[in-house]
């Protein structure tokens, strides 16, 4: 299952030093193609990166316009360690696979110079070449998720424009102490946060 595929990123994500300060994101990002992902909690707008990040990008467009998204849950909440208002929140088709559309190929952030900060939007994964219609936002910043090296990191693909608050409320989320490996532990929402629809804005 994509739940287990950030693991070992996570346990990057989580142990990042208290010196590190969460970069400012920009407050627009003209000419990108936006989506309103509306949640029982109000909307997060989102700008996807068509150009940088094509195959993921529209990948993410593809659920959006025929309405996968519609009624799945953002289910985990991955707070840090010594930083619990960082961390991240994934939703998406796991929770229901029979939207899944077959997997794509794997956008570094190597290749598209693209980066885990503050309201980036990424996909969720096991191995490279496995990512669907997962996705998750990062709060506050994740060099750990990014390419480098012989790691090949996640792709990320998406900016948060609005309503990072939204996404700060389930980040805060009351979860499950238990998990589907160590590294997943404490990270379920007991009460998954619903994702009523998912649409382009013109």
């Amino acid at each position: 299952m994509v739940r287990a595929g950030l693991c070992a990123a996570l346990l990057l994500l989580v142990a990042m030093p208290a010196a590190t300060a969460a970069p400012k994101r920009a407050a627009a990002y003209p000419g990108l193609p936006r989506v309103e992902i509306k949640t029982e909690f109000g909307p997060i707008v989102i700008a996807l990166e068509t150009k940088r990040a094509p195959i993921t990008a529209n990948n993410f467009l593809r659920y959006v316009d025929t309405h996968k998204f519609d009624g799945t849950v953002f289910y985990r909440a991955a707070r840090g360690k010594s930083h619990p208002e960082w961390g991240l929140i994934q939703g998406g088709i796991d929770t229901d696979i029979r939207k899944s559309f077959f997997p794509i190929k794997h956008e570094p952030t190597s290749v598209t110079g693209l980066r885990h900060l503050d309201g980036t939007v990424s996909m969720a994964r096991n191995k490279p070449g496995s990512a669907m219609g997962d996705f998750f936002i990062t709060l506050g910043p994740a060099p750990g998720l990014d390419a480098d090296g012989d790691y090949v990191g996640y792709a990320a693909f998406g900016h948060v424009v609005s309503g990072m608050e939204i996404a700060r409320r389930i980040l805060a989320m009351p979860t499950y102490p238990g998990g589907l490996s160590l590294a997943t532990m404490g990270q379920t929402i007991r009460k998954p946060v619903k994702i009523i629809s998912a649409r382009r804005l013109p």
